[in-house]
C-alpha cells in the first residue's frame, strides 16, 4: 500500500498533507499536544503494546511537520485501532478521515475481519466520527463517572 500526497480544497486554497508510516517517538510527541488526552501514554506503553504484534503507525505531515496520527495493532486475532488524533489547528481538513481510511485499507489488506476501538462517553466528536464511518456500538464498560464510560465499537471490513 502506498501513502501518497493528497490535497484538500479548503476555503478556496489547497491544503497539502501527506500520510506516511511513522514512529512511536513521533506519536508520543504528538499525543502530548492533543488536548483531549489528559494523560497521554509514554513510549513504554507503546513499546509494550506494539513490540511483539503486527501493527501500523500512520502519521500525517503538513509542511514536513507531524500534525496527526493513527496507531493500531493486532489484538486477539483482530485489528484494534488504539490511539489517534489531529492537532487542533489542523482539524476539519479531512486528515482524521484519511488516517482512518488508510488504516482500514491496510487492515483489510492484512485480512483482518474488522476494526475495533474503544472511546469514552465524553469524546462525542469521536463517537459521531465512528458512527458516520460505519462503526457499530458492540459493548460498553460502566464507570462511576458516566462521562468516563468506555464504549466499544466495531466495523466489519468485508
Amino acid at each position: 500500500m502506498s501513502f501518497n500526497k493528497k490535497t484538500i480544497q479548503m476555503q478556496r486554497k489547497a491544503f497539502p498533507y501527506e500520510i506516511k508510516k511513522g514512529t512511536m517517538e513521533t506519536v508520543v510527541s504528538l499525543s502530548k499536544q492533543i488536548p483531549e488526552f489528559s494523560e497521554p501514554h509514554g513510549i513504554e506503553e507503546y513499546e509494550k503494546r506494539l513490540k511483539t504484534t503486527n501493527n501500523l503507525i500512520l502519521v500525517a505531515f503538513a509542511d514536513s511537520e507531524p500534525v496527526g496520527f493513527k496507531v493500531g495493532y493486532e489484538r486477539e486475532g483482530n485489528f484494534y485501532s488504539w490511539m489517534g488524533g489531529v492537532l487542533p489547528k489542523y482539524r476539519g481538513k479531512g486528515i482524521a478521515q484519511r488516517l482512518a481510511d488508510d488504516q482500514e485499507a491496510w487492515a483489510k489488506q492484512q485480512n483482518y475481519p474488522h476494526v475495533t476501538f474503544k472511546t469514552r462517553n465524553h469524546h462525542q466528536a469521536m463517537l459521531l466520527f465512528a458512527l458516520k464511518n460505519g462503526f457499530q456500538i458492540i459493548d460498553f464498560e460502566k464507570r462511576k463517572d458516566i462521562s468516563e464510560n468506555r464504549i466499544l465499537l466495531r466495523k466489519f471490513l468485508n
